[in-house]
């Protein structure tokens, strides 16, 4: 395993008037690493209840998990216990700061790009489609204890807010970095959407996640996303702008989900027959 970490960016300064020179050397940091930990004080979920959902036991499932999904809470779609009116406040304060913080780090994102102010906020403008989704992972009972397989998130950007006993490991340089839990930060990963817009410049990292022996792992992940017919492709002012032939053909998002959703409802008896982004690549 691969004993390393990776770079943890304070964006409070973001939240303030002034701090130019702070803001500054986030934008470059973020520049340079595809993958980040974000200092954030308004993010201190560990202590927040455990939400609980169908009782269907999690140890009959693949990943050894159960989860609760919240979308938007003016969707009209969630589902919140009777018994628990504060859960369903806390959750959806959690959605909105959530939120927030992906329009931020779109803003980021977008000049890292060198895009026209706005470009990615206008072209992501709907965030009906936003999920949040409280896990909780059963302790390690065998070898085998990977929780959640290998895989690239196919989203714009997915935010994680994981408790100490950590678990999460992303792939570098064929060796597997464990992401060390750092009181008060959250996870910040790029998605297949963002790999493909910047044309490769940004990659969406692979990641799994393991479960640790003899403890109960508990986490937040909030997935910022498209709507599903928006057209994904690498972006002209990276391609056509700077004379980079373009390493993506262009594809509705919902087809491209579509395909990742068929990788679990249709088991693949050989690992190159799973979805992945590359099957839009364009091949020399």
């Amino acid at each position: 395993m691969v004993n390393t970490s990776i770079l943890t960016v304070d964006l409070s300064c973001f939240f303030n008037e002034g701090h130019e020179d702070d803001k500054k050397k986030a934008r470059e940091i973020i520049s340079h690493a595809p993958m980040h930990v974000l200092n954030m004080d308004s993010f201190r979920l560990s202590h927040l209840p455990l939400p609980g959902g169908f009782d269907r036991p999690p140890e009959q499932l693949a990943n050894k998990n159960e989860y609760f999904t919240i979308f938007h809470p003016e969707s009209g779609s969630n589902l919140y216990p009777n018994d628990l009116p504060e859960f369903r406040e806390v959750t959806e304060q959690i959605f909105h700061q959530f939120t927030e913080t992906g329009l931020l780090v779109e803003t980021i994102v977008n000049d890292c790009f060198g895009l026209p102010p706005k470009f990615l906020q206008e072209y992501n403008n709907d965030r009906n489609w936003d999920s949040l989704v409280a896990l909780r992972y059963l302790p390690a009972t065998d070898i085998g204890n990977t929780g959640l397989g290998a895989h690239q998130d196919a989203n714009v950007l997915t935010f994680l807010f994981q408790d100490q006993v950590g678990g999460l490991e992303v792939l570098k340089d064929r060796g597997w970095i464990p992401i060390v839990p750092t009181e008060g930060s959250i996870i910040v990963n790029l998605g297949d959407v963002v790999q493909v817009l910047s044309n490769n410049k940004f990659k969406s990292a692979i990641h799994r996640v393991v479960r640790p022996e003899g403890k109960f792992r508990h986490s937040y992940g909030f997935f910022y996303t498209l709507e599903g017919n928006k057209w994904v492709e690498p972006s002209p002012s990276i391609t056509e702008d700077i004379g980079v032939p373009a390493q993506y053909r262009g594809f509705f998002y919902k087809d491209y989900q579509q395909l990742r959703i068929r990788n679990k409802t249709h088991l693949h008896s050989r690992p190159e027959d799973v979805i992945h982004i590359t099957h839009y690549a364009i091949t020399s």
